[in-house]
């Protein structure tokens, strides 16, 4: 059953706030409310390792609409603007009940391009299960020769009758070991120029010839994948707006991936507040230099999550916009910085052997870990080159064949 929030002003945040702050102490498991208020992370980490416990929850927080605030009632959302559907995620993340970040590309990518571009029988068949985390998604964009060039891309989809046979590999695609559907990009017609003569399809990843091989990074986990299609079928049902016209589709989905990559949720205690908490008790902020640097990176943290905030209040129910991509590049350079402070914070460094306990692991992961947001949602270099063409008014670099047809344009 969706919240009630009758008797709120759409204006009034506070009092969202707390109506959602009481339903939560309401509804979530007692032991996980204590864990969380106690910030016993040993008891949420064995509560969020039970899946029988959190498939309940996330299917009563899908039911709710607090898992897709911003979506439309008919869709089992809110319809709340952008800055309330922020309140939403602040409490949430506070009792660490918000969904998975496995989740992340089903919930803020794939539901609102649905929303957007979708037909009634494909809203029907696919948000509800989204939200309710019934659902995983992947996003099946980049390849091994079109990542940052996104619009080179070569994975094939030939029309027959009915449906689609697609063959080709897409890379770096998070989450698709696990995931249920993907959003896949293929050429199909490559007679036109390369932003042209794309479709874009919501592929099941269970079809026959459809495989995925985790990718094993340096840090040790397998978030990402590489994908390989052979001979797969999709329905042309299955297809996410006309056929030919996928980029505009998919620059929807990307404006919505930076936009969800672009900042810090809520403002208060970050990682940054964490890493002084930690120096102080290793002894290492007696270093001047590295008590300055922390400070540096606290105030940078603060200023990015005031911006978070500040764009989210003013975005109203609109798209976001290349403004989001001042916030991504911030973001990305922050996570770096932050992951070699936390192994600085340790005795050793953390980093010159085996971690010895729990700390010195986070940190040692958190700086292995650094440089995945300066590349996952378009790379730093990509956002810099945004912010330049898009933000200041620079001029663009010209394509000399920008109206070759892609067949037809020189390929390394």
């Amino acid at each position: 059953m969706p919240i009630d929030l009758m008797g709120i002003e759409a204006s009034d945040l506070d009092a969202l706030a707390e109506r959602v702050r009481s339903w939560l102490e309401d509804h979530l498991p007692a032991r996980w409310l204590q864990a969380a208020l106690a910030s016993d992370q040993q008891a949420l980490d064995r509560i969020l390792a039970d899946q029988a416990v959190t498939s309940a929850w996330y299917a009563e927080l899908g039911e709710s609409g607090l898992a897709t605030p911003g979506w439309p009632a008919e869709y089992g959302g809110l319809g709340l603007a952008a800055d309330a559907a922020a309140v939403i995620t602040d409490e949430l993340t506070r009792l660490r009940a918000d969904r998975p970040a496995d989740e992340f590309i089903g919930l803020a990518l794939a539901g609102p391009t649905i929303i957007e571009w979708g037909s009634d029988e494909q809203k029907e068949r696919f948000l509800r299960p989204l939200a309710i985390g019934e659902h995983r998604w992947c996003q099946l964009f980049s390849e091994p020769g079109a990542g940052s060039d996104l619009a080179s891309l070569r994975t094939r989809a030939v029309k027959d009758g009915d449906h689609w046979v697609v063959n080709g590999q897409k890379v770096w695609s998070s989450y698709s070991d696990r995931a249920d559907f993907g959003l896949l990009m293929a050429r199909t017609d490559p007679s036109q120029p390369k932003h042209r003569g794309i479709t874009y399809f919501l592929l099941d990843m269970h079809a026959p010839g459809v495989e995925v091989r985790p990718l094993r990074q340096l840090n040790g986990h397998s978030e990402f994948g590489e994908v390989f299609f052979t001979d797969v079928v999709v329905p042309d049902a299955d297809r996410l707006g006309p056929e030919g016209l996928g980029w505009p589709v998919a620059i929807s989905t990307l404006m919505q991936e930076r936009s969800g990559l672009s900042g810090r949720p809520g403002v208060g205690p970050g990682q940054a507040d964490a890493l002084a908490v930690r120096a102080r008790q290793t002894g290492a902020w007696d270093d001047p230099v590295l008590r300055d640097r922390i400070m540096q990176a606290f105030i940078t943290e603060r200023a990015l999550q005031m911006a978070t905030v500040r764009a989210f209040a003013s975005l109203g129910r609109s798209e976001p916009g290349a403004e989001g991509s001042i916030r991504k590049l911030t973001h990305a350079q922050l996570e770096v910085t932050l992951g070699l402070l936390a192994t600085e914070a340790e005795p050793g460094d953390a980093i010159a052997w085996d971690a010895p306990d729990e700390n010195a692991a986070a940190a040692v992961d958190a700086f292995l870990s650094g440089k995945i947001l300066s590349i996952a949602g378009g790379t730093s270099e990509i956002q810099r080159n945004i912010i330049g063409e898009r933000v200041l008014g620079l001029p663009r670099d010209r394509d000399p064949y920008a109206d070759t047809p892609f067949e037809e344009r020189p390929h390394d």
